[in-house]
Order: structure tokens, then C-alpha cells, then sequence
């Protein structure tokens, strides 16, 4: 009996296993597949073979400007943000155990919008500094957030609270700086909030791309750690973690990649929020979804660029696409959880 009831854990496993690996490697080819597409379409589909050759350093008329300068870099500023989304959102709805505590709605994007905003309407600095303020901002608005929501012991409760009371405080910060600013800087400004790949430099990834390098193993590693904080204070102490040093670490982690990625394409709505829950869905309970995160991620902002841009007539910023995917999702849960009686 104790036999069989190993061989049926054991078989359990080996399914979920086999689950995971299927699901991650799908999204990572569809991931791959729009990235070739980001590379081939625009005002002019180039062939496969030229697209290959301007990559390599061919010069080729035309075709090395658009592939190497505005194409590469749109498709690279997609799938480092999209990753960093996908990561950091799941990462705060594991580790708070609430769907709705993603960085977008505890405040830390509109920390980095707000001081964004004020750069550029205000102070009119370059784009570097835009993106080195907004990431001290983010950082400084989740410290802040977890300051006043910790008292005798940690409650995810009051931290949300805390954090969408603060996000509703910022957002007007950003409304009261545009009404005040000079109209030639409002565009700028709306078109950073919304949330876009267009103008992205091959000179701004760096940043980007060296911080997901460094956080997302960082969060992939304390993945164990994730799952076991998921099952509560108490049961995670018990289990030998520790709590709070872990979950500064995977906050910490988490919030330099949403800054960043932030300050590179601007506040994609609800990339963060639809992350885990669609990875969720697709690898089933018991297995990890961090990875498979990141590549819905992936998967959703270089997806909603390509509609943004082919369509409809007109051409919308990747945020507005993926907040009109994100809002139906929001509404339905919000329903749900009151359902519940979780609200």
C-alpha cells in the first residue's frame, strides 16, 4: 500500500513535470516567434535572409536602419520589460497572496511615474535622468509603503491598503502636474505614462537589460522559498525560512526590475497584474510559474505591440492595448473576490 501510494506521488509528479516543461516551452516559441516578427514587419516586410545579414553587420540600403535601429530596439525594450512585468507581478501576488497585489496597484509604478512626470514637465531633463529618477522613486515609494504598513507584525492587508492609498495620492501628484505644465510638454509626458516601445534606443537598454539579468536569477532561485511564504507566516517560519529577510530580497529584486523596465518603456498596464494568473492557468497548481511568468509577459506586451501597430488605421502605444486586455480581466475578478466575499 505505502508502495503504490509513492508511485502514485511520484506519478503525479512526473505530470506536472512534463506539464511545465510543455507549457514553458511553448510560450518561450511563441515568444521567439514574435520577436522574429518584430524584426520582419514594418512600413516595409523585409525577406528573412536580409533581415539575418543586416544582424550580422551587413550593410544592406535600407534595410540595416530599420532592422538595427528602430526595429531591434523595440522588440529587445518588449522583451526585457515584458519579462520583468511578468516576473515582478507574479513575485507580488505569490508573495502577498492577493491577485490584486501587483506593483501596479500597490503604488510602485505610479512612485516612478510621478517623478517621471516631473522631470520631464518640470525640470526637463534628459531621458537618462528620467530613467535613473524613476527608479530611485520606485525604490523609495515601496520602502515607504512597506514602512507604514508594518506594524507589530507584517498583514498583506494593510500593505495593499497602504499602497493603494498611496498609488490614488501619486496619481493625483501626476494629474496636478499636468494641469500646471506648459502644453508643449504634455504630450511627452502622456505619451510616457501610457506606456510605449516607440522611440526605444538601442543606447537606453543597457540599464534594462543588466538589471533583469541580475534580479530575475535572483527571484527564479528563492522561487522554493516563494512557494512556501504562499502557504503562510506561520507555516513558512515553521518550515525554517526566514520571512522577513526573504521576502525584502524578492521585494528589493522585484521592484529594481519594475523600475526599471518602468523608466525604459513607461507603466505597461496590467502586463504585471495578467502574468501569473495566465501562467498560472497553464501550468496548473503544484509546479512553479515564475519562469512561465516572465514569458507571458513576454508574450503579451510584444503581442499587443504587434496589434498596436498593424491592426487598426491608426497606430496605439503597446499601454493602451494592454489595458484594454487587462480591464475586462480586472473587472471579472474584482467580481468574483466580492462574490467570495475576499473584498
Amino acid at each position: 500500500m505505502r508502495n503504490q501510494s509513492i508511485e502514485f506521488i511520484m506519478a503525479g509528479r512526473r505530470q506536472r513535470r512534463r506539464r511545465w516543461i510543455l507549457v514553458t516551452s511553448l510560450l518561450a516559441a511563441l515568444a521567439f516567434t514574435l520577436c522574429c516578427a518584430m524584426l520582419l514587419l514594418g512600413n516595409t516586410i523585409y525577406p528573412v535572409k536580409d533581415v539575418i545579414r543586416a544582424l550580422s553587420g551587413e550593410q544592406l540600403k535600407g534595410v540595416s536602419f530599420a532592422v538595427n535601429t528602430i526595429r531591434l530596439p523595440r522588440m529587445l525594450a518588449g522583451l526585457f520589460a515584458g519579462f520583468a512585468f511578468g516576473l515582478a507581478g507574479h513575485t507580488f501576488q505569490t508573495m502577498l497572496r492577493n491577485p490584486l497585489a501587483n506593483p501596479n496597484v500597490i503604488g510602485v509604478t505610479s512612485g516612478s511615474s510621478v517623478v517621471a512626470v516631473y522631470c520631464i514637465v518640470v525640470l526637463h531633463t534628459s531621458a537618462a535622468m528620467v530613467s535613473i529618477a524613476s527608479v530611485i522613486a520606485g525604490l523609495a515609494t515601496v520602502i515607504f509603503i512597506y514602512i507604514l504598513s508594518r506594524g507589530k507584525t507584517f498583514s498583506i492587508g494593510r500593505l495593499i491598503l497602504v499602497g493603494i492609498g498611496i498609488q490614488a495620492m501619486l496619481d493625483a501628484v501626476i494629474s496636478y502636474l499636468l494641469l500646471v505644465s506648459a502644453q508643449q510638454d504634455v504630450p511627452s509626458a502622456l505619451r510616457w505614462l501610457t506606456g510605449s516601445l516607440n522611440g526605444s534606443q538601442m543606447h537606453q537598454l543597457p540599464p534594462l537589460v543588466i538589471i533583469v539579468i541580475i534580479c530575475s536569477p535572483i527571484v527564479i532561485l528563492l522561487g522554493k522559498h516563494l512557494s512556501i511564504l504562499e502557504l503562510g507566516e506561520q507555516s513558512a517560519s515553521s518550515l525554517g525560512v526566514n520571512t522577513d529577510k526573504t521576502r525584502i530580497v524578492l521585494i528589493v529584486s522585484s521592484v529594481f526590475m519594475v523600475a526599471i523596465a518602468t523608466a525604459t518603456t513607461g507603466p505597461i498596464a496590467f502586463v504585471s497584474f495578467l502574468s501569473g494568473p495566465i501562467a498560472k492557468r497553464l501550468v496548473g497548481a503544484g509546479s512553479s510559474n515564475i519562469i512561465p511568468a516572465g514569458l507571458v509577459g513576454i508574450n503579451l506586451v510584444l503581442a499587443a505591440d504587434l496589434i498596436g501597430q498593424f491592426a487598426f488605421e491608426y497606430r496605439f502605444p503597446v499601454g493602451i492595448i494592454t489595458g484594454l486586455l487587462g480591464a475586462p480581466y480586472l473587472i471579472f475578478l474584482l467580481i468574483r473576490m466580492n462574490r467570495k466575499g475576499e473584498l
